[in-house]
């Protein structure tokens, strides 16, 4: 092949005669974040291991946390949703951010595999570090960002506490009242205790 067979026929679009693109990019990209967490890899880092491009990423998969998603198997993106939830009154944040999470988990499929994130998140060594860190840019600083403050990381974090240990004990301890509990019911609940935090 020469080399300007080799050459992309477009920006962002594979080589010519390549059909591998994306799984080398996906197998690249999983050995970055291993390696750098998600902050640390870059899409230049990423797309020199997997010899493709850099543009080719953003043809296959979009943004960076659109690649990490993939590479996770993440089974919802609450950092899609986070416009539209904090969109409008600061008030009603809190109950919307519950009820998108539990609203998407109603679906078996979601909840599977959400369950197997999380168990792996907080149980894998590897995963941890980068779960936390595309958390933390992709979700919580822009919450922060929301609601202003001088601690607002601060308590950013702690809604992600919040979400993270009504996701626990609903979907994995499983704890019965909470378990059984309608959507509605944990929505206007669980919301109003993290609307203590966003109102600092």
């Amino acid at each position: 092949m020469t080399s300007e067979a080799r050459r992309f026929r477009g920006r962002g679009r594979p080589r010519a005669g390549e059909s591998d693109g994306r799984e080398r990019i996906l197998e690249a990209a999983a050995h970055e974040f291993a390696e750098h967490g998600y902050d640390g890899a870059t899409t230049r880092a990423i797309a020199a291991r997997a010899g493709v491009d850099p543009a080719a990423i953003h043809h296959h998969f979009g943004k960076k946390a659109d690649l990490f998603a993939e590479v996770i198997g993440a089974p919802m993106r609450p950092d899609r949703a986070l416009p539209a939830i904090l969109d409008g009154p600061i008030d009603g944040v809190g109950e919307r951010l519950v009820r998108y999470i539990l609203t998407a988990l109603e679906d078996p499929t979601t909840r599977t595999r959400a369950v197997t994130l999380l168990r792996s998140g907080v149980g894998k060594r590897a995963m941890t570090p980068m779960l936390a860190s595309f958390l933390e840019r992709e979700v919580i600083r822009r919450i922060a960002v929301r609601v202003g403050g001088d601690d607002a990381e601060l308590r950013a974090s702690l809604v992600g506490s919040q979400i993270g240990g009504m996701v626990l004990a609903r979907y994995v301890l499983k704890f019965p009242a909470l378990a059984d509990a309608p959507i509605d019911e944990v929505a206007r609940r669980v919301g109003a205790a993290i609307q203590t935090y966003l109102a600092g």
